[in-house]
């Protein structure tokens, strides 16, 4: 089998997972999108190991370490997504602002925290 084949079959895979992780909005199929990108990566290590003939297996190595992320990455993930499920009823990422810097209303980082206001009060400690 040629490099190129490979290399091509892995760029199309990671580009389907950027435009999952992009386009899509619930939770799970993003989740995915990575695990389709992270693929890619595992893709590309073992061929460049197969072309280069490495006596070490140094991107079969690799891929395995990375298979062994990807495992914990999906145990977190979906321990994560089922707790805002339980908690929020729903998986889709645009109603999860809770978290953010920004004002989901107005769009804009709170007033509360700018700069001035921040050396503001560090000015005024004793």
């Amino acid at each position: 089998m040629h490099l190129s084949l490979a290399l091509a079959v892995s760029a199309l895979l990671f580009g389907i997972g950027v435009y999952g992780l992009l386009a899509r909005r619930n939770a799970i199929a993003v989740l995915m999108a990575v695990e389709l990108m992270l693929n890619a990566a595992n893709l590309d290590l073992v061929a460049f190991d197969a072309w280069w003939r490495d006596q070490l297996h140094a991107g079969q190595s690799f891929a395995l370490f990375v298979v062994v992320i990807a495992a914990a990455e999906v145990g977190v993930g979906l321990a994560i997504v089922l707790a805002l499920f339980r908690l929020r009823e729903t998986v889709a990422v645009d109603s999860l602002t809770e978290l953010a810097d920004r004002d989901p209303v107005l769009g804009h980082v709170d007033s509360a925290t700018t700069d001035e206001e921040v050396v503001g009060e560090m000015s005024h400690t004793p």
